[in-house]
C-alpha cells in the first residue's frame, strides 16, 4: 500500500471509531437525561469515584476523565448539593478536598450503572459476540500501539 493509500485508511478508521463512539455515547446522553434527568458527564463522575471507595481529589477526578478542572468542578458541586457525594479536607494538602459517594450517591449510581450497562448492550446485542471479541482485542493491540509512541 503506498503512503497516501495507507493515509487515507488510517484516516477512515480513525472517523469510523470516532463514527461509533458518538453514535454509542448520543444515545446513552438522551437516556440519561430521559430516564432519570441527569448527564453523561455527572454518571462519569459518580463512575470515577465508585472505583475509588476511598475518593478521589478534583485534580484525580480531571484526570481520570481527561477533563478540565472547571468542567469537574461544577459537576462536583451539583452532585454534592443533590447529597450524592461530600467532601472532606485532604490530610495530605490542606488546599485539596477529597470527594467521594455518599451512601445514597451509592444507590443511585448503581442503578445507573445498571441502566448504563443495559444500554451499552442494547446498543452492541446486534453485533456478534465473537466479532465484539474480537474488535476488542485488535482495540486492545490499538491502544498499546499508540501509547507506545
Amino acid at each position: 500500500m503506498d503512503d497516501g493509500a495507507e493515509r487515507r485508511l488510517e484516516l477512515r478508521v480513525w472517523i469510523r471509531l470516532l463514527d461509533c463512539a458518538k453514535l454509542v455515547e448520543k444515545q446513552l446522553r438522551r437516556n440519561f437525561q430521559d430516564q432519570f434527568d441527569t448527564t453523561l458527564p455527572r454518571f462519569d463522575v459518580l463512575a470515577a469515584l465508585d472505583r475509588a471507595p476511598d475518593g478521589l481529589t478534583m485534580g484525580e477526578i480531571s484526570r481520570a476523565l481527561l477533563v478540565s478542572n472547571g468542567n469537574v468542578t461544577s459537576i462536583v458541586r451539583q452532585l454534592s448539593e443533590q447529597g450524592l457525594i461530600d467532601s472532606r479536607p485532604d490530610p495530605n494538602d490542606r488546599r485539596a478536598a477529597i470527594v467521594s459517594m455518599t451512601g445514597p450517591g451509592r444507590a443511585y449510581f448503581k442503578t445507573l450503572a445498571d441502566a448504563h450497562s443495559r444500554w451499552v448492550h442494547e446498543a452492541l446485542s446486534c453485533f456478534p459476540a465473537d466479532h465484539q471479541a474480537h474488535l476488542l482485542a485488535l482495540l486492545d493491540q490499538l491502544k498499546t500501539s499508540i501509547r507506545a509512541q
